[in-house]
């Protein structure tokens, strides 16, 4: 009698644990062999992303198949027939992908993603009218932070197009106006002794920057527009820095700024 209870505790409570407890320690195994393969040094910064970007899927689809299949030892444990669950699932699975088709289709997307390299984990991009940061992937879901810290959930198959603004460097423009009164000549030389100071001191620049001549012309002001090419999603950055530089060196030299003139004329 004691035989059999002691059996009858392994059977359905020491086994299912031991089940529960090795499907954990597998996860747990193969998470660590996929980080090692991140934190390889083989790995470049680009392809860091990519397979950071398949780790968060690969996580995700690793999670469920494994609870899954723990259940189903633990079924098996009980004495059910597992065989007769897969048939089962055969119909299930109909019935579920008629019930979430919406699921269905945001699993689908998900992997297409990955597949056709739209976009990464830590891209910059655009979805639905959203632009931030790519903070999570998954098979279902998709999660972007803007700058503001806000964060848009989207689901996978809504996702039709996207801009991506990570792919290829950035163009910081900016356009300085002068008064229409001052030396031309000596106003563009400033410009470009300032582009000079901007190319030997500024980081994050992808090449020269380049004085594209005068953008407008107008009764008060001459106005000159200014780019370089930067690393991803640094334009910004570097703008507000070439407005400073530009208005510091401007003011230093006596160019006149853009004042609003005036002609009164006597009514005789």
């Amino acid at each position: 009698m004691k035989e059999f209870l002691a059996t009858d505790i392994f059977i359905y409570i020491l086994r299912p644990i031991i089940y529960i407890g090795l499907a954990y320690i597998t996860y747990k195994i193969i998470t660590l062999l996929i980080n090692r393969a991140l934190n390889s040094k083989k790995v470049n910064s680009k392809n860091r992303k990519r397979v950071q970007t398949t780790i968060s899927l690969i996580n995700n689809c690793l999670k469920y198949i494994i609870i899954f299949l723990t259940i189903l030892l633990i079924l098996g444990s009980f004495g059910l027939d597992v065989s007769k669950i897969f048939a089962g699932l055969g119909i299930m699975a109909a019935v579920l992908t008629l019930a979430f088709q919406d699921l269905a289709k945001d699993f689908i997307a998900g992997i297409s993603i990955v597949m056709e390299d739209q976009f990464e984990i830590g891209d910059n991009v655009m979805i639905n009218g959203f632009r931030g940061d790519v903070i999570e992937m998954g098979l279902k879901t998709t999660r972007i932070r803007d700058y503001k810290g806000a964060v848009q959930i989207i689901a996978n198959h809504t996702i039709t197009e996207v801009i991506n603004y990570s792919l290829n460097p950035s163009l910081a423009e900016i356009t300085i106006s002068v008064d229409y009164k001052n030396d031309l000549d000596k106003v563009e030389q400033v410009i470009r002794e300032t582009m000079m100071k901007i190319d030997a001191t500024y980081e994050n620049l992808k090449g020269k920057t380049e004085l594209w001549g005068v953008e407008t012309i107008d009764q008060n002001s001459v106005t000159y527009k200014i780019v370089v090419k930067t690393k991803s999603n640094f334009d910004f950055t570097v703008q507000r820095n070439m407005r400073r530089d530009f208005q510091e060196a401007l003011l230093k030299a006596n160019i006149k700024l853009p004042q609003t003139h005036m002609e009164v004329h006597n009514g005789k």
